[in-house]
């Protein structure tokens, strides 16, 4: 598989308290199976569809860690991105660990609390399937901190940004590779403000949605299974989408791409 360009998002991982209710709740909703495997570093599971890997569940190693969907952005020289990230203003959480022969990964916070990863591809570059029906769609940035966290992924990844006039007056931006055209066929990723309409202990965060066939049957499944409705299914020019929780807390969501109006 081609290699992701700097700062695309090429992985996501589930850290959660209970990995086998994660399989069942994730099996079921997106008709993923698993494959079991250990690193260095601990046990995880690797979630595929249709064969592809698409995702990883894994143990929290601390309880007091917070049950997330974790955000992975592709460094491929991850020693210059981590100095980028210190330079601008942001702050590496975990020094970068190499995995296995599979790649080597990093932590980071931007100037505006939101975590992320940097992942540094070996023999695993990233997704092998994304943007269909089961695996990973698109993901967003929302900060209470715009004003420091627009020039920081600028500086760190170099992204474009187009701002978008939404129809409800949200402040709401996408982000384009370097080196692309600024547009929103090239966009990678969103960031959003967290204004007075979101709860007030909210942080800022990165919400990971992934493709599926019919949102609102997805909505149906995962309340089914345990999960609660953050955000009722609702029909944007993107696709029809809505926001998770799921059993054990972690918060994601889903889109039916084929709604879309372009």
């Amino acid at each position: 598989m081609a290699a992701f360009a700097e700062g695309v998002p090429c992985w996501v991982d589930a850290m959660l308290s209970d990995v086998e209710a994660g399989k069942r709740f994730y099996g079921e909703l997106f008709g993923w199976s698993f494959q079991e495997g250990d690193t260095a570093y601990g046990s995880y599971v690797s979630a595929r569809h249709d064969g592809k890997v698409v995702a990883a569940l894994t143990p929290k190693p601390d309880g007091r860690l917070p049950t997330v969907w974790n955000l992975y952005l592709a460094a491929p020289d991850l020693a210059a991105t981590l100095a980028k990230i210190r330079e601008a203003g942001g702050q590496v959480i975990m020094e970068p660990r190499e995995v296995d022969g599979f790649g080597t990964m990093a932590m980071a916070v931007d100037p505006g609390g939101a975590v992320f990863g940097l992942w540094q591809g070996g023999t695993h570059a990233g997704f092998q399937k994304h943007g269909r029906p089961g695996s990973y769609a698109w993901a967003e940035l929302y900060t209470r901190d715009k004003k420091s966290v627009d020039p920081f992924y600028t500086a760190v990844f170099g992204y474009g940004r187009q701002d978008l006039d939404t129809e409800n007056g949200t402040d709401f931006a996408m982000w384009t590779p370097a080196g692309k055209p600024v547009d929103l066929e090239n966009a990678v990723a969103g960031r959003g403000v967290i204004d007075g309409s979101f709860p007030a202990e909210l942080p800022s965060h990165f919400l990971v949605y992934f493709a599926v066939q019919d949102c609102d049957r997805a909505v149906a499944t995962a309340t089914r299974l345990g999960g609660r409705v953050v955000l009722d299914a609702q029909d944007t020019p993107y696709g029809r989408f809505a926001v998770l929780i799921d059993s054990q807390g972690a918060s994601f969501a889903v889109i039916d791409l084929s709604r879309a109006d372009h």
